[in-house]
C-alpha cells in the first residue's frame, strides 16, 4: 500500500490552512459535507437538479486533494505527457431519489470503482443523514488532441491506492 501524508499533519496544514474544508477520507473513499443555501434551490425551495452535479464535482476535486493529488502539479505533468490534454466527463448516470431543501446538510460520498487505461469510474452518493437522495456513477476520461490517452502516472497511482482501500462490493 502506498504511504500518503496525513492531510491534517502540521506540515500539510501549513501549506494549506483550509484543507479541513475538503471533507475527510473514509475507508474506500471520501466524504464532503455541503450545506444547501438559497442559491442552490429553485423557486419551490428544493435543490435544483443541476446543482447536485456541482456538489459531486467539488467532492471529486476534494477527494483528489486529500489523496495527495495536487491538481496544479497534475496539470503540469499532464501537459508534459500529452500537450492539449483535457479531463472530460465521458459518461454519467444519475438517479434522483429524494429532494434536498434549503439548510439541509448533505454528505457527498465518493468511491473509486475502476481505474482503467484512459478513464476512472467513480460512484457518488448524496446523502442526508442515512437517507439516499441522489446516486451517480461518473466516468472521467483523459484526452489529448481529440483522442483518449493514458492517465498520468501520479493520478493513476493515487486512484489505484484509493481503489485498493475500497471495501469489496
Amino acid at each position: 500500500m502506498n504511504e500518503r501524508p496525513d492531510p491534517f499533519s502540521p506540515d500539510v496544514l501549513k501549506a494549506d490552512p483550509f484543507l479541513h474544508l475538503a471533507g475527510r477520507l473514509v475507508p474506500g473513499g471520501h466524504v464532503l459535507p455541503v450545506r444547501v443555501y438559497y442559491e442552490d434551490t429553485d423557486f419551490s425551495g428544493i435543490v435544483y437538479h443541476a446543482n447536485y452535479l456541482k456538489f459531486m464535482e467539488r467532492a471529486r476535486s476534494d477527494h483528489l486533494r486529500l489523496i495527495g493529488v495536487v491538481q496544479g502539479e497534475l496539470f503540469g505533468q499532464a501537459l508534459a505527457e500529452a500537450p492539449g490534454f483535457a479531463f472530460v466527463v465521458r459518461s454519467m448516470e444519475l438517479q434522483f431519489v429524494r429532494p434536498a431543501r434549503i439548510d439541509d446538510v448533505l454528505e457527498i460520498h465518493t468511491s473509486p470503482v475502476e481505474v482503467a487505461g484512459a478513464s476512472i469510474t467513480l460512484q457518488q452518493k448524496v446523502m442526508r443523514g442515512g437517507e439516499l437522495l441522489v446516486e451517480g456513477k461518473v466516468k472521467v476520461a483523459f484526452v489529448a488532441q481529440g483522442r483518449a490517452r493514458r492517465i498520468p502516472d501520479a493520478l493513476r497511482a493515487a486512484m489505484k491506492a484509493a481503489l485498493d482501500q475500497a471495501p469489496a462490493s
